[in-house]
């Protein structure tokens, strides 16, 4: 018989001193490095957009940038991402797709971003070229090849049909699952 593993909502609602000794007991160094990060999702056989991609979520999650997700930070990320306002989620997005830093994201960074999650989630419904026209068609109101921030979340919440492909192609809860299961089931053998 398989066994039943809570849901992430279950999971989230436990009081915090039993979530901290379960993250202990999968990372007794209290620290979570890159290649344990992708351990835990399988990452064998991805392509190099997808562990690229991989990589740059593992840096928008080490906040205080020391090479490790500690126990505050993995609370934050897992936090933000299952219960976090829109606009928090709208930073975060920027923040990952700004893969060199500029304050900007151009047509390729959004691209490239868009390809990773389609070979994680192995769904290729759009072509990530179609994704990124529509979206600077819709929100580059300068015609500049470039997003800052505001343009992003005002291009966003201006139109919904945007916020909500975001919404689905950024749902990170299935890799939250298979990082929370795999602990799981570690913690039980």
């Amino acid at each position: 018989m398989g066994a039943a593993y809570p849901t992430l909502d279950d999971i989230l609602e436990e009081d915090m001193h039993h979530w901290y000794t379960k993250f202990m007991k999968e990372s007794p160094s209290g620290l979570i490095t890159l290649f344990e990060l992708r351990t835990m999702l399988d990452m064998n056989g991805m392509t190099e957009e997808a562990s690229s991609y991989v990589e740059q979520v593992f840096l928008t999650f080490d906040m205080d940038r020391d090479g490790y997700i500690d126990f505050v930070e993995y609370i934050a990320a897992i936090s933000l991402l299952l219960k976090g306002e829109i606009n928090q989620k709208l930073k975060w997005y920027f923040k990952l797709f700004d893969q060199d830093g500029n304050g900007k994201i151009d047509k390729e960074e959004l691209e490239t971003i868009f390809k990773a999650i389609q070979d994680i989630t192995r769904s290729y419904d759009v072509p990530p070229e179609e994704i990124v026209t529509l979206i600077y068609e819709k929100i580059d109101v300068n015609g500049e090849g470039e997003l800052t921030l505001e343009e992003f979340i005002s291009g966003a919440h201006e139109h919904p049909d945007i916020m909500d492909m975001l919404g689905k192609m950024m749902d990170l809860t299935n890799v939250l699952e298979i990082i929370l299961n795999g602990q799981l089931k570690r913690a039980i053998n």
